[in-house]
């Protein structure tokens, strides 16, 4: 499958129409013979109510031995029995196709939603987008069952009434034509004003849920602080704000209701009424006053069925507009149609009279110049805000440049699939993310197919193996949510490990070492001392002493190069790396750089 044909494949509309068309098309005959099984049910339905016409007739018969009724039951036997299969085999069908739709809406919300930039994340709780994945999911599965089961029925169920009632009397076919269209356009248009009930609903539901998560996952903090009652009241305001939103929703449906039910009301009395006097005046059959009854009868609550899904089905698209709304945003960074699946091999980095800006309009860069030979260690240092989390940013491409260009290998980033140019770096961030998996597969994560022993291999260089041998279970045991069960040095070597096995060309150091005490951080350093080398390494470091073995420092002070050079002619000049030095070593005994390597 080509680039091109995976984007669409995953395309997600900006409108709750297109959304569920896309759907519908992609299980085309599934949902086609769905549609077959429940209107052939449906006409049967209405075969029924004709064979007690039938029924009736022959019983009004002056012989009631010589009553020819036993044809018409054969006939009532026969269309109840094909009518059950029917049912039966929709059944079996839309379970096996809605369930499967399903799958692939979360599947394609997940790929859609992960693939925004990181501070789209940063503007939404992750408990909040989960559950609107999730909802969506629901809400089309539930429009999609509203359809098959309680929509297609009763809108069958009135045009073969319309179709039957033209051989009792055309004019009650005329005037149910007439009566269910001006219900229909009541009810319609009563959904559609109450659509934004709905939708607010949807919004104070997934707030609601993503406030849940985000206090669960700092369960922490709410007991260090003794904030479980405050979080509580809190919560009890949120869970206030939607069950009104729900009310309001609700109410709206049961107003639908009770508006239906009259309008059904009227109909049905009606009905009735004209065919017991067709009746009286000879101008129909027994069976006939039945067949309006039973066919009144069942549009009156099929009908009541098609009002409530058109209602509930209104509020499940006000679920889906307001996910698209939120995680239906189109990316910021996308991949070119005819970008290609190259990786980075040397790890030549250049960047070519680059700017940036955030789309607030806050600059970072600005005609900026920088390049990186192939296997240089470069430490990248400054004060904070000075841009040097943007530049790796813009490294791996997790946001797009405004203007210029950056080159790997001679061969622009963009020109590249983002998977391809990511599979060619190797990240160690300051906070290392692991997934409530076992140890093995947290470090086989930058690499699937590797094996255990390459595995254990990498844990060994990254010196943590002889702490996870330790581990109740070995490589085997299953780590606690974001590696809480581990230490903070401990984490950090298994990322460590990771990027080992990924064997990248690039490097990556955010920040390794900040936040870990001083024994922590000799083991990181030694391991870290495997990792780089025979790579382009990347390391933004606070710690100066971190970098001071370093191939080149940049000091970078808003968003320009202040300085550019060894470590050891920095410290030789005035400038800010000096003095940032003689800051963190303020004792006058600051060491030495080391040589080069």
């Amino acid at each position: 499958m080509s680039n091109k044909d995976a984007v669409n494949d995953t395309w997600v509309a900006d409108r709750p129409w297109p959304f569920f068309l896309k759907y519908l098309r992609a299980r085309k005959l599934e949902f086609g013979a769905l549609a077959a099984l429940v209107i052939s049910a449906g006409a049967c339905a209405v075969a029924v109510q004709y064979s007690m016409k039938l029924i009736v007739d022959a019983m009004a018969g002056p012989d009631r031995s010589a009553a020819a009724v036993w044809q018409p039951l054969m006939f009532f036997m026969g269309l109840i029995a094909i009518e059950s299969v029917l049912w039966r085999t929709s059944g079996w069908l839309g379970c096996k196709t809605i369930v499967a739709t399903g799958v692939d809406i979360r599947l394609d919300l997940f790929h859609h939603l992960i693939r925004h930039p990181m501070r789209y994340f940063a503007r939404h709780m992750s408990g909040s987008l989960g559950s609107r994945v999730t909802a969506t999911a629901g809400s089309m599965g539930a429009i999609l069952s509203a359809l098959t089961w309680n929509i297609v029925p009763p809108a069958v169920d009135f045009l073969g009434a319309v179709v039957v009632l033209c051989f009792v009397d055309v004019r009650m076919a005329l005037a149910l034509v007439v009566f269910v269209a001006i219900v229909a356009a009541i009810i319609i248009t009563f959904g559609v004003r109450g659509r934004f009930l709905h939708q607010a609903y949807g919004q104070e539901a997934a707030h609601v849920g993503g406030e849940i998560v985000d206090t669960v996952a700092n369960a922490w903090a709410v007991k260090a602080f003794s904030a479980a009652d405050r979080e509580r009241t809190r919560l009890a305001h949120a869970f206030g704000k939607e069950a009104k939103a729900q009310r309001r929703s609700w109410m709206y449906v049961e107003k639908a209701r009770v508006l239906h039910d009259i309008c059904l009301w009227i109909m049905a009395g009606g009905m009735l009424f004209w065919a017991l006097r067709s009746w009286q005046m000879g101008a129909i059959t027994p069976g006939d006053v039945v067949l309006v009854s039973a066919l009144s009868f069942r549009i009156l609550h099929g009908s009541r069925d098609l009002a409530l899904a058109l209602v509930s089905t209104s509020q499940e698209f006000g679920v889906i507009s307001e996910m698209l709304g939120v995680i239906g945003e189109p990316h910021e960074v996308r991949d070119r149609p005819d970008a290609t699946r190259q990786a980075p091999e040397r790890g030549r980095i250049e960047f070519q009279n680059v700017t940036f800006h955030y789309p607030n309009g806050r600059n970072v860069l600005e005609n900026f110049n920088l390049v990186i030979p192939a296997g240089q260690r470069l430490g990248l240092a400054g004060p904070s805000g000075s841009g040097k989390s943007t530049l790796l940013a813009l490294i791996q491409r997790l946001d797009d440049v405004s203007e210029g260009r950056i080159l790997i290998d001679d061969t622009p980033i963009d020109a590249m699939t983002q998977d391809s140019l990511r599979a060619g770096i190797a990240v160690v961030p300051q906070d290392i993310h692991l997934f409530r998996r076992s140890v093995a597969e947290n470090i086989r994560y930058g690499r699937p197919d590797a094996t255990d022993e390459e595995v254990r291999l990498a844990a060994r260089y990254a010196q943590c193996d002889s702490f996870i041998r330790r581990l109740p279970q070995g490589y085997d045991t299953l780590l606690g949510e974001r590696g809480a069960t581990l230490s903070g040095g401990q984490r950090q070597r298994i990322g460590i490990a990771r990027a080992f096995l990924k064997d990248a060309p690039i490097l990556i150091l955010d920040e390794a070492t900040a936040s870990l005490d001083s024994r922590s951080e000799h083991a990181i350093q030694r391991a870290l001392k495997n990792l780089i080398q025979g790579r382009t390494v990347i390391a933004v470091a606070h710690r100066l002493s971190t970098i001071s073995s370093f191939d080149r420092i940049i000091m970078l002070n808003d968003g320009r190069i202040v300085e550019d050079g060894t470590p050891k002619e920095l410290l030789e000049q005035d400038g800010l790396f000096r003095s940032l030095w003689q800051t963190q070593f303020d004792d006058g005994q600051a060491p030495t750089p080391a040589k080069r390597a």
